[in-house]
């Protein structure tokens, strides 16, 4: 099921615009939740896609540690 889509907002595009890094997020609770770091956003993609369920959030973070929430993959 491919992931939905929404509207990007001005502070989305600028973090994705300066991106440092990528984040991609899995899990509700700390506990269990799964965080990995990736240089492209094509490489956080790739990861998510392991999932197959669309339910990994990927976030775009600035050198300055500002982030935004880009996709869910």
């Amino acid at each position: 099921m491919p992931a939905k889509t929404h509207a990007i907002t001005g502070h989305e595009a600028n973090c994705l615009a300066a991106a440092d890094h990528f984040i991609a997020c899995r899990g509700s609770k700390p506990a269990s939740r799964i965080r990995a770091r990736f240089d492209r956003i094509d490489q956080a993609e790739a990861f998510a896609a392991t999932f197959g369920d669309s339910r990994t959030m990927i976030y775009a973070v600035t050198a300055e540690g500002r982030s935004a929430h880009i996709k869910n993959a």
